[in-house]
């Protein structure tokens, strides 16, 4: 793996950078979100499909191991080559995190010290670093992290501090044990306490490892305590590595994890919005939304999205936003998509997911060049003032 910084905020920490992992031909910018997956896939986009996005933004995939528990074994997926090989997705850039998507509240009161337990399919799984690593191993990711006792903010400073001392510990038997040849990020965990998520950061930086992971987040802690909390960590990492983090979704959220210098997002956030028949609408380019681009009505949109199983859009014969260049905006309408929603056609979905995923990787790419022209901090205020205005309209 290769990453250096190309520009950085004059009046922040946010920052440009390009990375480089195995043998995946694309070089990414970053900030850079992502993508997520099921068994390695695109929830609803299937690999004839995703030529369609955007690119290279949308050849940075990540997966989680824990998701082939069930079905084909471990051995055989290594035997084929890797999930490049069994996917067909020897173009994309794969990144491991074990951290359950569909479940994200860990348990706050395990005792247990010798792995990390996690709700899958099959149940509720307590798997150990020796564990996870013969995963690793056997599907080979181009990046991946190690395991993290996460817990909610609410716990005791008591239990943050033994997520930490866990943390280290599997992350010193993990990469005791690598060998993938991919690129391992160190957990950092400590949940809402300052001290704790600084002395892991601390002893994280102090391995020899190739970026850093941060979790932990979006399990219960304010927006207001966001900012101290990811300050105590990054301010205690070195620059010249990247950072990634988990559970920053929201497009504010994002900004947040920005302004602190974080370089890769991975969230769900594009899963919900498609799972619930929701549009992305917002503009990208910091300006603010205006009452007349859309057609407002009870529940059908906030202004930064719309709700297509609405019935204003039954005879809705536009686009989802006249000026998207995406697949599904240049040949379908709200009129279709509200039918294939109605009648539970999966290809609603397909087409919200292709729609979704290409605005909000538009959104990184204004982002990226926000940052390069010294304008993030102003488009950063811009952005969620026009948000929150146009929310009480």
């Amino acid at each position: 793996m290769k990453f250096r910084v190309k520009a950085w905020s004059k009046t922040g920490r946010s920052r440009v950078g390009e990375l480089e992992l195995g043998s995946c031909p694309h070089t990414f910018e970053t900030p850079a979100l992502l993508l997520s997956t099921r068994k390695g896939l695109p929830h609803f986009i299937s690999p004839q499909l995703l030529p369609s996005l955007p690119s290279p933004d949308s050849f940075l995939l990540q997966c989680n191991p824990l998701h082939f528990i069930e079905g084909i074994p471990f051995e055989t997926v290594s035997r084929i080559g890797g999930l490049h090989d069994m996917l067909g997705l020897r173009e994309y850039a794969l990144a491991a995190a074990p951290r359950d998507s569909d479940v994200c509240i860990p348990e706050s009161n395990s005792s247990n010290k010798f792995g990390a337990s996690f709700e899958t399919p099959s149940g509720r799984h307590l798997i150990k670093p020796i564990e996870y690593m013969k995963m690793i191993s056997s599907t080979k990711p181009d990046l991946w992290t190690t395991l993290a006792d996460e817990v909610p903010a609410w716990v005791s400073q008591k239990r943050n501090r033994t997520s930490v001392d866990r943390t280290v510990k599997w992350l010193d038997e993990c990469i005791g044990q690598n060998v993938t040849g991919g690129a391992v990020f160190g957990s950092i965990v400590g949940g809402s306490s300052i001290e704790e998520r600084q002395r892991c950061a601390q002893e994280i930086a102090r391995r020899n490892v190739s970026g850093y992971w941060i979790g932990g987040f979006g399990l219960g802690e304010s927006m207001e305590q966001r900012p101290a909390l990811l300050h105590a960590v990054v301010t205690n990492l070195p620059e010249e590595k990247p950072r990634q983090i988990f559970g920053l979704s929201l497009p504010e959220e994002v900004l947040q994890g920005i302004s602190a210098g974080v370089d890769l997002f991975d969230s769900t956030y594009i899963y919900d919005l498609t799972i619930g028949g929701l549009a992305l609408t917002f503009p990208v380019n910091g300006t603010e939304p205006h009452p007349s681009d859309y057609q407002l009505n009870d529940n059908v949109s906030d202004f930064t999205k719309i709700n297509l199983k609405a019935t204003i859009y039954r005879k809705d014969e536009s686009p989802i936003l006249d000026s998207c260049n995406c697949y599904t905006c240049q040949n379908h309408t709200k009129a279709y998509i509200n039918h294939l929603l109605n009648v539970h056609e999966m290809l609603a979905q397909t087409l919200l997911e292709i729609h979704n995923t290409h605005h909000y990787l538009a959104l990184f790419r204004t982002i990226r060049e926000a940052i390069k022209g010294d304008r993030f901090e102003e488009f950063k205020h811009k952005f969620i003032q026009g948000r929150r205005e146009a929310s009480v309209l």
